[in-house]
């Protein structure tokens, strides 16, 4: 795996998220329907694709709960697995609540979802009162600390060091672009906005290949490898390989969601290139 370019995933590879985001999708629910799904339940969502945006899982997530209220009596887990069949993401939510109930149900469904007042509620909860004044430009409802306090740094100093050093590096993130900068100045990655992909950036957003293909351009990559922590990142990876005719691998991180043996097994299944334990173990592969 000899390459000229990295780019790399932020949430779950250089950031741990599981205390920021992935708590802030529990917490909204919670706090809005008095229930909620677990941290578990929110891998599933990621496993089903094309959750990319937590802001879009939240939302999928309280169509689950609220569907369960009208007589949707499945698990989670078959939420998810029928997601995954009918084509990941909001969009196969949507259409898993409309196969399961009746009209009637479905319009109680849709007067009690309310995204924008989810999103807010997330972004309150993450950012925290005073980032919330600063980038939403609004006071916030409930005063709070903010879960982007408690995220870790996952790679070290030396692998930033190193990776920049040797590697053309970019990153393609799920993340807006104002929160993608408070993560990469804390890990201490240091690049051109041109070199970063985020929710904001004027492309589709992973699976889709568009971030990363057009990211590889604007880096002269010949021969380039994306590592993430989610199972799109791979998916992603393969649907770059569709449409453009650089070399790309893809490298499954297990600091995520996805973790131990079966994140390895998992990575695998939908042929990652490579899986590594941590970002750290990175510049070695790539040797």
């Amino acid at each position: 795996m000899q390459v000229d370019t990295i780019v790399l995933d932020i949430d779950g590879v250089l950031v741990d998220v599981a205390n920021s985001y992935r708590r802030a999708i529990v917490e909204t629910l919670d706090r809005t329907y008095g229930e909620t799904i677990d941290r578990e339940g929110v891998q599933s969502f990621k496993n089903a694709g094309g959750f990319n945006d937590d802001w879009e899982l939240t939302h999928a997530a309280a169509l689950y709960l609220l569907a369960s209220r009208e007589g949707y009596d499945y698990s989670l887990e078959r939420f998810t697995e029928a997601i995954a069949a009918s084509g990941g993401g909001l969009d196969g939510a949507h259409t898993v609540v409309a196969d399961a109930l009746d009209p009637d149900a479905r319009e109680r469904v849709h007067a009690a979802w309310d995204p924008d007042a989810l999103t807010d509620t997330f972004q309150q909860l993450y950012l925290g009162s005073d980032l919330y004044r600063e980038l939403e430009g609004d006071d916030p409802a409930v005063e709070t600390e903010g879960f982007v306090h408690d995220e870790t740094v996952l790679a070290s100093s030396g692998t930033v060091e190193t990776l920049t050093e040797r590697y053309a590096v970019g990153v393609v993130t799920g993340r807006p672009e104002r929160e993608a900068a408070i993560a990469l100045d804390r890990v201490g990655l240091e690049l051109p906005d041109e070199h970063v992909v985020t929710m904001d950036s004027p492309v589709a957003g992973k699976p889709d290949p568009e971030g990363l293909v057009g990211l590889a351009g604007r880096l002269d990559a010949e021969r380039l490898a994306f590592a993430g922590d989610t199972l799109d990142d791979v998916e992603t990876v393969h649907n770059a390989r569709e449409v453009d005719d650089r070399t790309y691998f893809g490298v499954g991180v297990l600091t995520g969601g996805l973790t131990g043996e079966s994140g390895r097994e998992a990575f695998e299944r939908v042929e990652a290139d490579a899986v590594v334990g941590t970002v750290d173990d990175l510049p070695d592969l790539l040797e």
